[in-house]
């Protein structure tokens, strides 16, 4: 197929996608993959990277050849595109060999401007192949490789047959390639580079912030109830994913969020492929489902109207934390990034990390990891900006989109509380857990102390000015800083660093955040609720804009796809602002091209009318 000579860039993000302007450093990565260079996209979650291949390739001659993992949402990439009247296919092993066959002829006749493929079977011989009649024949556009952190061996979503597209280069040396990824620490940008032979190509790394995603993090106190709590408070009918780390919590919380009268589905490797498939398409193509779910849901996730991610769980690392809640808000309007998390879920973390079958080197860095995102659970920083200094940008702070922000905790003055604590730890042998801990530092006369005559020990009974609950808060700062490291051959016992000495010492101060006391803490969580966002203020009552979203779905399912392929919900939002009297009108809207006016103008239009009639009768 034929590029489109007399159009510009600018000409197809108008007319094709419906975007008045690129955003960010879109607009110099089509222009550099166009002129023929190669590139690295690195750009968080919902930053447009899809653009920065497609419109190069619907504007340079052949087939756009994009390679991904992600063989459950090709068709819906697919799906998107015919919307816009591209011509778009996908070949994986999802097809039949009729259909298989019939995009392959799509392919040699010139058909075809994108074509999705996944790795295994790029790396065919029969399909080398055939690339290469069509290379010498139609010509290929460039090539895309999606998802390009799947070629490193230290990241969950390790894919081996990435590690093989360096014959692409080998084999089609003039042909572009734009390698994409949304992962953003520095080795796995290496790893990239090295293993895809990108060493001369441009790297564009954009700015891995997400101010549109509120991030709130709570000490767990019946996780259930706080996350019942905050989903009717702030997402009465949104779509949402909950992150649990096992697959009997994901079946447990599943169940329970149902019987509360929530639309929740499970996703885990446990489940039998049939049904993760049938509980993925109903969260991407319904309204307001939730998806209970393991890492094993996620990557890829195409649904922009995802208006919360929460943890019930505390994740492995701060890269795992920045991936799970970027799938919140891709749309760039307000989502949130809640977190529920406690002692017991490192005490649990540290647990699966030491005893899986990785190689000690691998261990420590995990490890590692995980302190750093315990580090940012315990911050009193903007979360933002502790966030994005992990990866090594800067941010100026005070972003007034996180808890920290938005209600600041306050700090106190530790150091004899943590001397009280670390001491305990000592002198009963570096070998019990925290509740043990906690009743020598009260003085209660509990079987345990008892047996192990822990009664005659000089830290027994010196903490009772403090409550349970503070010893707990300190406890888990404690080990958050690095001073208590959790042994896991003495069952979750904890054991002082050498970071501990100079504070028994009492050569260093220790400052911890006051955790809030149950008063102050409902108050807080009233002034929250006052200041929870919504989508579109006012928007959910609107006759308008249930009318629209009602079309929307109707369309949806006439075509057998997702309501967002129709509009994203900021299209219909704009509609609900403006509400556009005619045509021109509606086409000056975001995300409204030319083939979309052509195809549902007229019935939108319709429905603003009717409303509009119905409001004024």
């Amino acid at each position: 197929m034929a590029s489109m000579p007399d159009s510009t860039s600018q000409q197809i993000l108008r007319d094709v996608f419906g975007y008045a302007d690129f955003r960010g450093a879109q607009q110099a990565i089509v222009e550099h993959v166009m002129a023929g260079g190669d590139a690295l996209v690195l750009m968080p979650t919902g930053g447009g990277k899809s653009l920065c291949y497609q419109i190069p390739a619907l504007l340079r001659d052949g087939v756009g050849i994009v390679v991904s993992p992600l063989i459950a949402l090709m068709q819906d990439q697919v799906d998107a595109l015919k919307q816009l009247g591209v011509q778009a296919a996908f070949l994986n092993s999802s097809l039949d060999a009729a259909a298989a066959r019939e995009v392959s002829k799509q392919l040699q006749r010139g058909e075809l401007k994108l074509l999705y493929v996944a790795p295994e079977r790029l790396m065919t011989d029969s399909f080398l192949n055939l690339l290469e009649r069509l290379h010498e024949d139609n010509g290929i556009a460039l090539f895309a490789i999606d998802e390009a952190h799947c070629v490193s061996q230290w990241g969950h979503d390790f894919r081996p047959e990435y590690r093989a597209l360096t014959v692409l280069h080998e084999r089609f040396p003039n042909v572009p390639r734009i390698a994409l990824t949304a992962t953003a620490d520095a080795p796995t940008r290496r790893e990239i580079v090295e293993r895809l032979a990108l060493e001369k190509a441009q790297q564009f790394v954009s700015s891995f912030d997400r101010p549109n995603i509120r991030y709130r993090i709570t000490q767990k106190n019946n996780a259930r109830q706080q996350l019942q709590a905050f989903l009717e408070t702030e997402h009465p009918d949104d779509a949402g994913i909950v992150y649990c780390l096992s697959r009997k919590k994901v079946e447990e919380t599943a169940a329970w969020l149902k019987e509360q009268g929530w639309d929740a589905l499970p996703y885990h490797a446990g489940l039998d492929a049939a049904t993760r498939s049938a509980n993925q398409k109903r969260f991407l193509r319904e309204e307001g489902v939730i998806m209970v779910a393991t890492v094993a849901f996620g990557m890829g996730i195409d649904k922009p109207n995802v208006r919360f991610v929460a943890h019930l769980d505390l994740p492995k690392s701060m890269e795992g934390y920045y991936q799970e809640t970027g799938r919140a808000g891709r749309d760039g309007l307000p989502a949130n990034a809640w977190m529920a998390y406690g002692l017991g879920d490192v005490v649990s973390m540290r647990q699966m990390l030491m005893s899986g079958d990785a190689p000690e080197e691998r261990k420590r860095v995990e490890l590692q990891k995980l302190d750093a995102l315990l580090g940012f659970c315990e911050s009193t920083a903007c979360r933002h900006q502790t966030l994005l200094r992990y990866f090594g940008e800067d941010h100026p702070g005070c972003c007034n989109e996180c808890d920290n922000c938005l209600s600041p905790m306050d700090k106190w003055d530790a150091t004899q509380a943590a001397q009280m604590a670390l001491s305990c730890v000592y002198r009963t042998g570096q070998r019990f857990g925290v509740v043990h801990l906690i009743d020598v530092l009260l003085g209660k006369e509990t079987a345990k102390v008892e047996q192990f005559n822990h009664r005659q020990l000089s830290t027994f009974g010196i903490g009772k000015e403090l409550a349970q609950a503070q010893w707990s808060s300190v406890y888990r700062q404690l080990a958050a800083a690095g001073l208590l490291n959790v042994d896991m051959e003495a069952y979750g016992g904890l054991k002082l660093t050498d970071a501990a000495r100079p504070v028994l010492r009492g050569e260093q101060e220790v400052w911890l955040r006051r955790d809030a006391d149950p008063v102050k803490r409902k108050a807080q969580r009233a002034e929250r609720n006052a200041k929870a966002r919504e989508p579109f203020v006012g928007a959910n009552d609107d006759p308008l804009w249930l009318a629209l979203k009602a079309k929307r779905t109707e369309l949806a399912r006439e075509q057998g796809v997702p309501p967002y392929v129709i509009f994203h919900d900021s299209t219909l939002q704009e509609i609900l602002k403006r509400r556009p009297s005619n045509l021109a009108e509606l086409g000056k809207i975001s995300g409204v091209g030319q083939a979309k006016l052509a195809k549902y103008g007229d019935e939108f239009l319709q429905v603003v009318g009717s409303v509009a009639d119905g409001v004024g009768n």
